[in-house]
Order: structure tokens, then C-alpha cells, then sequence
């Protein structure tokens, strides 16, 4: 057993569902003891958030992660136990396998092993890890970055490390996410017998006509690094349940999927303006949005595809694709901030699992990025 599957074995034991840590940061702690890191603990509201540092030097890398996982579901839909990892094929399966405690085990070792061939390295390394990412994220890595903003430091690269291949290991790296913004709309009318239509005011007709219009809106055409923004209704709730009552509100929700073509506020003012065309009483209530970044194609970029093409023979598509990261608050104090990871095919799922063989071979990666970085 390699050192590196080692350590994702251990992460992998613990139950660490968000937005518990319940021990994962203390391995993370005893694998670099002996490396002369500096650790701050910037814990909120029961979630635990480590930055680790080592040196103070530019350019300063930080790897970012996150040791929570979602529920792993039903129990008895899993082949093993997910929180005993288990080697069946040549796979690694057990919840955060893939997402990303293969991705974390990784740094450590990749960190271990850069340090003792090149004691003498230019720069800086560090550590974002935090026990809120699967949830809402607000005490996680946020917090971390609060911390940076109010004393006014930055950082010049940052890897994170989730899992971005696709099809095959090493195919896809994120230079951005796209932006996401939720709302609750609540469209009103007048309740009423359905015989009579001049005594009511059908809330779902009004509502029809409120998506008809926004769904035909071409809210951007992107850029060279992001799709159109796209918006689509997730849930509609109305009616009585007689089939001779209209009802007296319809309850839609809806989000946006957003290039840095758009603002939230943009987004926020043409939805308003297209609801009060259609709707004389109404409720719309904003989610908190996620905002999009992006890291042009440069130094980061062309580090981790060169290491990426090295260990693997593939040249990895640099892509936006996807849900939101914890790059999103990283890159407030960054302005390289790319995702590389694992297989992404089975994360959240039963049997979430990892190619063993890629386990070592993404520590190899950012080992190679480190020496690319901190050694030319």
C-alpha cells in the first residue's frame, strides 16, 4: 500500500458528514508535523477550518479541500460499508472517495515528498481545508478567506482539489465555475369557484405567462470561457387539490446558471421587470448567490496541464462546466484558482469510488506542479 492510499484510507474511515470534521484535520495535522508548518485554526459555528502554512515567501501554492461528504444514502444499497474503505477491482470505494478525500491524501503526500527532495525550495506552501463545503458553505472556506481579506493578504496559485475528470483520468481542469442565483417567486390571485371566472384572478395563468417570457429571454451569449447563462424553473406548487378551485397563489422556483457576462443584480432587475408585466400582487424572494469565477488561461493553467500531459499522456480540456466550488471565495484573494481532481462519474452516489491507480498518480501531479511552480 502506497503512503498515499494509506491516508485517503484513514480519511475515508471517518464519518464526516457535513459539517463535521470529527478527526480528519488531526491526520491532516500528524501527516506534516515534521515539516515545520504553521497552523490557524478559523473554526465557525462548529465547522472546522484549518490553514496550514510553511514558509512566508512568494509565490506562496495553496492546495484547498474540503473532509465532509454527503449522507451516503441507503445503507443497504452499498456493496460495503461507506465509511470502510474496501479495494474491489481495482477501485477504492467508501463516501468521499472521489470527493475528495483521495484528492486531500494527495496533497499531503505530494507536500511531504516535494519538501524532502527540495528543502531548499523558493516560495510557500499552504493549506485550505474546511469540514463545510457539501453544505451551505458559509462557515467554511468563506470564513478562511474573511480572515485573509481582514488582514490583507493574498496568495498566487491555489489548487483545489476537486474532481474535475470526466471520462478519463485527467481529462478536464476548471479555470472557473459558473455563477448560480436561486429564487422563490409566489404569484397571487384571487381564489374562487372555477365556473366563475369573473369572480377570480388565476394566479397560474399569470404565472404561465411569467415563465413563457422569461424563457425566451437570451440572458447572454457568453465568453470564450463560459456558456450562455441559462434559466430554468425547478419546482411549481398550486391548487387546492379539488379540480374545481382555482387556487389563490402558485409558488415557483427557479435559478439561474451564470457567465461573468451577468450580475446577479442584472439578472435580478430583468426578472423583476418581466413579473410585474404579468403579475399585479406577488413575492420574490432571492436566494444567496454564488458568483462566478474565473482564471484566464496562464501560468496555473499551463503548470498543471504540462503535469497533467506528463504523468498521464492526456492533455486535459480546460473547462466551466459544472455546479459551484469553493474556488468562488478563493479566488477573491486569488487570481490563479484551478480545480484538478479524480473521476467525477460517482460522487454523491452509492459506491462512490476512485481508480487506485490514480490516486497516486494525481499526487505525482501536484508534486510536478509544485517543483514547475517553486523550483524553475
Amino acid at each position: 500500500m502506497t503512503k498515499t492510499l494509506d491516508i485517503a484510507k484513514r480519511l475515508i474511515e471517518i464519518d464526516s458528514i457535513t459539517p463535521n470534521d470529527n478527526g480528519c484535520i488531526d491526520i491532516i495535522k500528524s501527516e506534516l508535523k515534521n515539516l515545520n508548518f504553521e497552523y490557524q485554526s478559523i473554526d465557525s459555528n462548529g465547522v472546522s477550518n484549518l490553514y496550514a502554512k510553511r514558509g512566508e515567501s512568494n509565490p506562496s501554492v495553496i492546495f484547498a479541500g474540503h473532509v465532509d461528504v454527503v449522507p451516503p444514502g441507503p445503507l443497504d444499497k452499498w456493496h460495503s460499508d461507506p465509511f470502510t474503505p474496501t479495494e474491489k477491482d481495482d477501485l477504492l470505494y467508501g463516501r468521499g472517495s472521489a470527493d475528495m478525500k483521495s484528492s486531500i491524501a494527495a496533497f499531503i503526500v505530494a507536500i511531504n515528498e516535494f519538501t524532502a527532495e527540495y528543502p531548499d525550495h523558493k516560495g510557500s506552501i499552504g493549506l485550505f481545508i474546511t469540514s463545510d463545503e457539501e453544505g451551505v458553505a458559509t462557515d467554511g472556506t468563506k470564513k478562511i478567506v474573511e480572515h485573509f481579506i481582514h488582514n490583507n493578504q493574498d496568495i498566487d496559485y491555489c489548487i483545489v482539489g476537486e474532481p474535475t475528470s470526466a471520462e478519463k483520468f485527467g481529462d478536464t481542469i476548471k479555470n472557473g465555475r459558473r455563477g448560480s442565483l436561486s429564487a422563490t417567486l409566489i404569484v397571487k390571485g384571487i381564489q374562487g369557484h372555477i365556473a366563475y371566472p369573473h369572480l377570480i384572478d388565476n394566479p397560474i395563468h399569470r404565472s404561465a405567462s411569467i415563465i413563457d417570457e422569461l424563457k425566451k429571454i437570451s440572458w447572454d451569449n457568453g465568453n470564450e470561457y463560459f456558456p450562455k447563462t441559462s434559466w430554468q424553473v425547478s419546482n411549481i406548487n398550486a391548487g387546492t387539490g379539488a379540480t374545481n378551485v382555482v387556487p389563490g397563489d402558485v409558488t415557483i422556483k427557479f435559478n439561474f446558471r451564470h457567465s461573468t457576462e451577468c450580475t446577479p443584480d442584472q439578472l435580478k432587475n430583468e426578472v423583476e421587470m418581466v413579473v410585474k408585466k404579468h403579475a399585479d400582487e406577488y413575492e420574490l424572494n432571492w436566494e444567496i448567490p454564488s458568483e462566478p469565477y474565473l482564471t484566464e488561461k496562464g501560468i496555473l493553467t499551463d503548470v498543471l496541464t504540462s503535469a497533467i500531459s506528463d504523468v498521464t499522456g492526456v492533455t486535459p480540456e480546460v473547462s466551466t462546466t459544472g455546479g459551484t466550488s469553493d474556488g468562488r471565495f478563493i479566488a477573491k484573494i486569488c487570481k490563479q484558482v484551478v480545480e484538478f481532481g479524480p473521476i467525477n462519474a460517482s460522487i454523491h452516489k452509492i459506491n462512490e469510488h476512485v481508480n487506485i491507480d490514480d490516486i497516486e498518480k494525481l499526487k505525482e501531479i501536484y508534486k510536478l506542479s509544485l517543483i514547475k511552480i517553486l523550483c524553475s
